[in-house]
């Protein structure tokens, strides 16, 4: 069982930064994959970002690739998403989500409750 808690979200203008934590409860944090999934009102859920238990892989959705990056500290039970040059269009609440399978998009066997991220024009 992993329990996860996201925070760091918040409104900041467009061009602006936000660094997303996720707090991972349990000694087999290292072994999961971990993912960022963002969801906007009235859109589907959409996988941003992953990485996996070693940090060896990272995937990243078009949409954010060379703005995001993730990153995590297996030491902290925590894994990070920078988010720069924020868009209006990023505005969604994030969730993390640990997998224990590598497989894109991951599918997230324990979700957080999500942190509101919203970007103002």
């Amino acid at each position: 069982q992993v329990q996860l808690v996201e925070s760091g979200g918040g409104l900041v203008q467009a061009g602006g930064s936000l660094r997303l934590s996720c707090a991972a409860s349990g000694r087999t944090f290292s072994s999961y994959n971990m993912g960022w999934f963002r969801q906007a009102p009235g859109k589907e859920r959409e996988f941003v970002a992953g990485i996996s238990w070693s940090g060896g892989s990272r995937y990243y959705a078009d949409s954010v690739k060379g703005r995001f990056t993730i990153s995590r500290d297996n030491a902290k039970n925590t894994v990070y998403l920078q988010m720069n040059s924020l868009k209006p269009e990023d505005t969604a609440v994030y969730y993390c989500a640990a997998d224990s399978v590598w497989f894109i998009p991951l599918r997230g066997d324990y979700w957080g409750q999500g942190t509101q991220v919203t970007v103002s024009a």
